[in-house]
């Protein structure tokens, strides 16, 4: 929501495009952890931020046009044009944790994601996933039809500990077994995706998991 929304629409349409129609669009208030604050962004009103950029964003990937003369962005009849290559247009992925992120992501997102932020065990996201059925349920919106992302932190045995990844949280971690068996409770718990993040040295724990994920992806 730091970019002109305008502009972020317009690279995704390209993206898209590039792409042969594999793109998905992740949005989000931009503020997790000190990211915010180490690029000198705005700290104030971040969601309000957020919630006007998502209007003109949203606008223009169902749309191809937007006006809107807000307190932080304004577009004055702009077009989006040439569309991407796919008639029902780019999936949206809104991230969000809190009551009004959440209300946001059931509106208008494809798929809702989230991330670790105490712990990458699948039965922490439960309270999380609960939240986001009630608010479906006050949008009258099918639950199914939202598919939830979940990003979490993986550490295969054998690889080093990277204290700075897991501030986030204990990672999920153990023998390639127990790993999987991780993963598989996601499944259980209504997850339909799930991002992995490795420490350290990406290539050796990205290639120890290899085996685990193609197992995985059978799920």
């Amino acid at each position: 929501m730091h970019r002109n929304p305008g502009l972020t629409a317009r690279v995704a349409e390209t993206i898209d495009e590039i792409s042969g129609g594999r793109f998905i669009l992740g949005y989000g208030a931009g503020h997790a952890g000190r990211q915010g604050e180490a690029f000198g962004f705005p700290a104030e009103k971040i969601v309000g931020r957020y919630e006007e950029a998502l209007t003109i964003v949203t606008d223009l990937l169902a749309n191809g046009s937007s006006t809107v003369s807000g307190e932080f962005h304004t577009t004055i009849g702009q077009v989006l044009v040439p569309r991407g290559p796919r008639p029902g247009g780019i999936p949206l992925m809104l991230g969000g944790q809190g009551p009004r992120t959440m209300h946001l992501a059931v509106q208008h997102a494809d798929i809702w994601s989230t991330y670790a932020n105490g712990s990458s065990e699948a039965d922490t996201f439960v309270p999380l996933i609960e939240r986001l059925t009630a608010i479906c349920e006050t949008h009258d919106r099918d639950p199914s039809t939202l598919a939830r992302s979940i990003g979490i932190f993986v550490r295969p045995s054998g690889t080093p500990d990277d204290a700075h990844t897991f501030t986030f949280g204990p990672p999920l971690g153990g023998t390639d077994d127990d790993i999987l068996r991780g993963l598989e409770r996601f499944a259980d718990i209504g997850a339909t995706h799930l991002e992995l993040a490795v420490p350290g040295d990406m290539a050796p724990a990205i290639e120890r998991l290899s085996g685990v994920v193609e197992k995985a992806a059978a799920i």
